[in-house]
């Protein structure tokens, strides 16, 4: 792959929206990007293979619960610089920012969340360091658009609970420590468990043969008579809402982490276009391919400014789920649809693995499809309007 000559497009110029603070964590991230993720990336998504040595940096760069506080081992940062920070990881590969994500928001969020002190303490400062990995068990085999009919369960067996069930699609399942596991009890009420590897009757076999997110490790959570300790039970929290919660702030991540994409994207094409001579002059001179340029640059400064705003709410406690659907779906729509536009400016060079491009529009394929699909978010926000929901 080409050296990562990345400059990130500010036409609004939303660095005076940033604390210093905010710059100081994004300039930390991007230049971890550019000297640790860009030079290998494009052979460990060759061959299908999560790139392990990168765990400690992604810890020491604060990706692993940017917003979790310093006495649980997180950074105690904000939500714009956990935004800027999955930006930053995206920009890289959509799969290490999964990992990150992941990390952060649907296991370390839980625990800090839902958990009581002791798990707090056992599991969070391992978790911020890099040392422990983990997962998130939601999606099920005949459940995904609609968790709440999943059927993996558990019973209460006096001294322990006895876990049943499979899950699947799964980022980090196969090196996971531990995962944070979502069942029904007795009642059918939905409740977290955290079942850590080792446990007898739990394996997470490999997902292989994916087309996209080729540098993340995905694998299922299978669960045969699992006998999990009570004291593994998430307890200040229970229902649907509950991973749903969870869900709101990885998808808020999202929506920062698709502009990442979507900016090498067009960084990548503009570069290219300029020094690309046809008909004796640079296509970027052509109306054709400025219009792909100009277009491109308009929604990357739309999606920046929606999500920044979205980054004020979330730090005042104001976004709504809603809201954060809609920043998940135009964003990811609009990286895509960025790549797509992206690679046909670089005609045959952009299906080469000598560009970053055709790796990010493979991997936004998954993102625009998990944690809520595309069409899930725009009925989302149709409920929130009409005050009907549409979902069947």
């Amino acid at each position: 792959m080409r050296p990562d000559l990345f400059q990130a497009p500010d036409y609004y110029l939303l660095d005076e929206l940033l604390s210093d603070e905010h710059k100081m964590v994004r300039d930390a991230a991007r230049e971890w990007v550019k000297r640790e993720v860009s030079p290998i990336i494009e052979e460990y998504a060759q061959k299908a293979e999560f790139p392990n040595q990168i765990i400690n940096g992604l810890a020491e760069i604060g990706a692993f619960g940017p917003y979790i506080p310093e006495e649980y081992g997180g950074a105690g940062l904000d939500q714009i610089s956990y935004g800027l920070i999955m930006q930053e990881i995206e920009r890289g590969d959509s799969g290490v920012r999964s990992t990150a994500s992941v990390q952060s928001s649907l296991v370390m969020y839980p625990i800090w969340k839902y958990g009581n002190e002791e798990q707090r303490m056992k599991y969070l400062p391992k978790l911020a360091s890099g040392e422990f990995i983990g997962c998130f068990g939601l999606t099920e085999p005949d459940y995904g658009s609609n968790p709440s009919g999943m059927v993996t369960n558990f019973k209460d067996k006096g001294d322990h609970y006895l876990l049943n069930g499979a899950k699947m699609w799964i980022s980090n399942a196969p090196f996971a420590d531990i995962a944070v596991v979502w069942a029904k009890d007795e009642t059918g009420r939905i409740h977290g468990l955290i079942v850590e590897r080792g446990m007898e009757g739990f394996t997470t076999p490999e997902t292989h043969n994916k087309w996209s997110l080729r540098a993340s490790a995905t694998g299922e959570l299978i669960f045969d008579n699992v006998k999990v300790p009570k004291e593994n039970l998430l307890p200040n929290k229970s229902g649907l809402g509950a991973p749903l919660g969870c869900l709101d702030s990885a998808r808020y991540g999202i929506a920062w982490g698709a502009i990442g994409a979507a900016m090498d994207c067009y960084d990548t094409a503009l570069r290219y276009a300029k020094e690309r001579i046809q008909f004796d002059k640079p296509i970027a001179g052509t109306q054709l391919q400025q219009k792909k340029l100009a277009e491109m640059i308009t929604e990357i400064t739309k999606a920046q400014l929606l999500t920044w705003r979205l980054g004020v709410l979330r730090n005042e406690g104001k976004a709504t789920s809603a809201q954060i659907s809609m920043a998940k779906r135009n964003n990811v729509d609009m990286a895509i649809n960025i790549a797509r536009e992206a690679r046909q400016i670089l005609g045959g060079m952009g299906i080469t693995g000598e560009y970053s491009i055709m790796r990010h529009m493979m991997n936004l394929e998954s993102v625009i499809t998990y944690e809520g699909t595309h069409d899930i978010h725009l009925l989302i926000t149709g409920l929130d309007i009409t005050g009907i929901p549409a979902f069947k």
